[in-house]
């Protein structure tokens, strides 16, 4: 029945062979999974994770971490969390676990890596994590998802509001991009990442955003001409875990495992800010690059204003939530 109705069937096959196997009398099973490789920062970091928790707990806690999909995608593994199959995720789906997340994908909300930082880092985010409770989520800590998006096209470069007519852009099935995009007048194109390349390859689209490691890594650059830089959006990252499973944990436990998820988003958010300028400067060299600054970036702050009025219209959060966020980015 659960297999069928969440499209689960050889991943749920899969983990309720390792849920069969004892576990040590007295420990607890994490079984956590990404759909990221396994030398992807967000999958280092849970490595890392994996390591410094058996170490605190003395192996009460047993992480078993699946790298690469082989559970699944993004949306089935949301799925095996909220159902317990799974115990934790990381992702794009933070949407299921509390629409105010979106907040975090308003274009321009934050201006560079240290307002990012504060922000995830800030009450206003420890709020938001603790909202995941109503629908069955605990989030220990919420970091920032691989860093700032950029654009990349094939049919001319991005350097004002007006370039965005016409062009047909693949973007990440959220809400935030696909209006950003509309807004802009481009044509946006909800497709799966990993029917990018081939995608462009074939003038299916004519550009797409995404993180500078996803762009190199993927090879999106090598059927791509242009790249923009205008730091218009980092996405959030939480720490997505079963409230059942992490409510059945002693309250000892319950601490270590917090302290070590906090630990393992900051370790994932330092290695992305600092992978960033490598990649940048691999990117800058296969494809020419320009960086929408002064007076250029005004317009698009401008140009993208009523994506905020759409959002909040929508119920997803309020001004007073937008207004909170930015200081809480500025530090105030």
């Amino acid at each position: 029945m659960l297999g069928g109705r969440f499209g689960l069937g050889p991943a749920l096959a899969l983990i309720s062979i390792g849920a069969g196997c004892a576990a040590p009398h007295g420990s607890f099973v994490f079984r956590y999974a990404n759909s990221q490789p396994a030398q992807h920062p967000r999958s280092l970091s849970m490595a890392y994770f994996e390591e410094v928790l058996e170490e605190r707990t003395a192996g009460r806690i047993d992480v078993e971490n699946h790298f690469g999909g082989t559970l699944g995608r993004e949306r089935e593994l949301m799925d095996m969390v909220a159902l317990g199959v799974l115990q934790g995720t990381r992702g794009g789906l933070f949407f299921d676990v509390s629409p105010k997340y979106t907040i975090f994908l308003l274009p321009f909300l934050v201006e560079d890596w240290d307002q990012a930082m504060r922000l995830v880092n800030s009450e206003f985010t420890q709020r938001l994590n603790a909202e995941g409770r109503l629908n069955g989520f605990h989030v220990p800590a919420c970091g920032i998802s691989q860093g700032f998006r950029a654009h990349t096209t094939s049919v001319r470069p991005i350097r004002g509001p007006e370039d965005f007519r016409g062009l047909k852009l693949r973007v990440p099935p959220q809400e935030p991009n696909v209006i950003a995009t509309a807004v802009l007048g481009g044509n946006p194109q909800e497709i799966p990442f990993t029917e990018v390349y081939q995608a462009a390859r074939t003038g299916v689209i004519d550009g797409q955003d995404n993180a500078l490691s996803n762009i190199w890594e993927t090879r999106v650059h090598e059927v791509q001409k242009y790249l923009s830089i205008s730091n218009y959006q980092a996405g959030p990252d939480p720490f997505i875990v079963n409230l059942a499973w992490y409510e059945s944990l002693p309250a000892d436990l319950r601490a270590v495992f917090d302290g070590a998820a906090r630990d393992a988003m900051a370790f994932s958010d330092r290695m992305n800010r600092e992978s960033e300028q490598v990649y940048l400067e691999k990117l800058s060299k296969v494809l020419e690059t320009n960086w929408i600054e002064g007076e250029d970036l005004e317009r698009f702050r401008k140009a993208v204003e009523p994506v905020y009025e759409i959002l909040v219209s929508k119920g997803y959060f309020t001004w007073e939530d937008v207004e909170a966020a930015r200081r809480a980015a500025r530090g105030e």
